[in-house]
């Protein structure tokens, strides 16, 4: 009994000492959880912060060229002769129809690519306070249209052609009237000119441009139709073409858009009357900017243009 009772202090005391030993096991696997948490943590910012870095260097990286195609596929249609010499200006008088203009620019790049007529795209933009004058704004595009074209197509924005046998080829015998009465989902009178309507840089020279009296919609066309008579220059149309009123696609939503085609002050009396001597000679305007663009792929130079108004010749080109 001495020995048991000796016994069991010490019997105790390897009891205490296990129970002991079994907490320092348990303090040490969690201590060893905590540091695998913490190290899988860190090693999960780790991660994180080389895949946003790698995104950001990618970003911030130049884009690589792409593989060089080979030397038969790299002749640009500068070099093809299949294009011909001549290389058009399509100006595009604009104000705010920016859902127009998406679907314009592509649609005319690829038209006339595929009938492999060399061109560049120029948007006149009018960002004035003064009534939207088409006329002035062709004049614009004619003086801004660069040397390194020689024929221009004064072309509306929500008129798209949908036949491929219409023309779009260098005028050569006279102005080439693509948009003709016979075709034109809208305007049918035999002395009808606008829509799209294409002149050699000589010819338009000869008509002295556009009357720059026509502030507001409509009637700058019926003015030219005299210029171009008077300048005794021929007008051509197209021949053989079967579609009809079919012909274009008029994108225009007039319940949508309203045209401004108020009469203000004297203009009723003055739109029928013959302009003798405005035109490129008395345009005035500013170039506020000019900006290269690409939509959809398509590219084209938007000319933002103000112009300028002697009120007390036109007092129309402000609404009263």
């Amino acid at each position: 009994m001495m020995y048991s009772s000796r016994r069991k202090p010490v019997l105790y005391f390897k009891e205490e000492r296990r129970l002991l030993s079994g907490r320092c096991t348990l303090y040490k696997l969690f201590g060893l959880c905590m540091v695998l948490l913490l190290v899988s943590l860190l090693w999960l910012q780790l991660s994180c912060s080389g895949e946003m870095w790698t995104t950001v260097h990618a970003e911030l990286r130049p884009p690589q060229p792409p593989p060089c195609p080979p030397a038969a596929a790299q002749a640009s249609a500068a070099d093809d002769p299949s294009w011909g010499p001549h290389k058009l200006a399509l100006i595009v008088p604009f104000r705010e129809r920016f859902d127009e203009l998406l679907a314009f620019v592509p649609f005319m790049h690829s038209f006339l690519n595929k009938k492999k007529i060399r061109h560049k795209i120029v948007v006149i933009n009018q960002v004035d306070h003064y009534r939207f004058n088409r006329a002035s704004l062709i004049n614009v595009g004619y003086l801004e249209s660069g040397n390194d074209t020689d024929y221009l197509a004064m072309h509306d924005v929500d008129l798209l052609p949908l036949n491929e046998a219409l023309d779009y080829g260098f005028p050569v015998e006279g102005p080439f009237h693509v948009a003709s009465p016979e075709l034109h989902p809208l305007y049918h009178y035999k002395t009808y000119v606008g829509g799209i309507l294409l002149l050699t840089k000589k010819h338009y020279h000869a008509c002295n441009g556009m009357s720059n009296r026509f502030w507001g919609w409509g009637r700058e066309d019926d003015e030219f139709y005299r210029r171009l008579r008077k300048a005794e220059l021929q007008l051509f149309r197209p021949s053989g073409i079967t579609t009809g009123f079919k012909t274009f696609l008029h994108i225009h939503d007039s319940a949508w858009r309203k045209r401004d085609q108020k009469r203000v002050a004297s203009q009723k009396q003055e739109q029928f009357k013959v302009d003798p001597e405005g035109g490129l000679t008395n345009i005035r305007y500013q170039v506020e900017s000019r900006q290269e663009l690409s939509i959809s792929g398509a590219p084209c130079t938007v000319i933002n243009t103000k112009l300028e108004c002697d009120q007390n010749l036109t007092p129309w080109c402000l609404l009263a």
